[in-house]
């Protein structure tokens, strides 16, 4: 950290719509944090974003705030196929790195960036942000505490539309589509709450003619016999779902808006012939987040998202595609 201080600052590689939602409105609130530095595809767009949430600095490449000397760490909102690339020129760099989901185009990637991060002691986290929320330590407890019993099935969905054709998301040289960016949430809240990594047993997707998923479901099987089930889509029937559902010998557990749960976030739980509903703290995933990541930052805290960790959703996320009938996505061009 700059002159020793216990300050974490930032520089983003880019001025994305999540940016400001993820990063700039957290910062406020997290007093060991300072946003500093941007840069965009152009020059122009990076200005208006820096003048708008009042950073310092403006560079003219991502490049340039890698080299930043008053940039201690580096947020990446790129679109999914150059998460990875970045990532390896960030630790080179000597940067933590706050990296937006998916970690990368795929497990193989994501395995090189453990790699590259091996004996830095730089932090590296996957930006699940729901992780860091008070809620999902309720979920974890209630099954881990064996209210509902011996887990039997769990399941996990992140289903919303996606109109806009001209979106990034539809684009398969850039990792797009619906499990690499909906999908991933599923995949990482079954595995947390599962508390095991799964075998994919089958998976359908429907896929468009540009050769992105616009739905996905697949059936796990996890190490002690339970079942799950991921379902993810950007244009399907089920046209919004966000929801986590646990099953257990003796109840069930059922979560609505897992993801963003400041907003009707609750949790059902139906156990030995009782019922009852918990209401979901309305603060920020995001704040926890960024405070999560300074703590490991400043103080070397344990934290769940781990690179190491990213390697085994990503591993999942390559066998549903496979199952699927679609190849592992490639990371793009740069």
């Amino acid at each position: 950290m700059g002159s020793g201080e216990r300050r974490v600052r930032f520089g983003t590689l880019g001025a994305a719509a999540i940016t400001p939602l993820a990063l700039t409105r957290p910062a406020r609130d997290v007093p060991e944090v300072d946003v500093v530095a941007v840069a965009a595809r152009d020059r122009a767009r990076a200005q208006a974003f820096a003048s708008k949430h009042g950073i310092q600095r403006v560079h003219d490449t991502y490049e340039d705030v890698l080299a930043d000397s008053e940039v201690d760490a580096v947020y990446i909102p790129l679109p999914n196929g150059l998460h990875g690339v970045w990532m390896k020129r960030a630790l080179a760099a000597g940067k933590h790195i706050l990296c937006e989901k998916p970690f990368t185009a795929n497990a193989e990637e994501a395995a090189e960036v453990v790699a590259a991060a091996e004996g830095t002691g730089l932090v590296v986290m996957e930006a699940f942000h729901w992780r860091y929320h008070p809620m999902a330590e309720r979920v974890l407890s209630i099954v881990r505490d064996g209210e509902i019993g011996a887990l039997r099935h769990v399941e996990g969905a992140l289903c919303f539309p996606l109109l806009k054709r001209g979106d990034i998301r539809w684009r398969a040289d850039l990792a797009g589509g619906a499990l690499l960016d909906a999908g991933c949430y599923a995949v990482h809240m079954v595995r947390t709450v599962a508390g095991g990594e799964p075998e994919v047993v089958d998976a359908e997707a429907k896929v468009t003619r540009g050769g992105v998923d616009r739905f996905l479901t697949g059936q796990l099987r996890f190490p002690d016999g339970a079942t799950g089930r991921v379902t993810c889509s950007f244009l399907s029937r089920h046209v919004l779902s966000i929801r986590l559902r646990a099953v257990g010998t003796d109840g069930e557990l059922s979560v609505f808006n897992p993801l963003m749960p400041r907003f009707f976030g609750s949790i059902r739980v139906r156990s030995r012939g009782r019922r009852r509903r918990e209401r979901a703290a309305r603060d920020s995933t995001y704040q926890h987040q960024l405070e999560a990541f300074v703590a490991a930052v400043l103080d070397g805290a344990p934290f769940p998202t781990t690179a190491e960790d990213a390697v085994r959703n990503m591993a999942v996320i390559d066998d549903l595609r496979k199952a699927a009938g679609l190849a592992p996505a490639r990371p793009s061009a740069v």
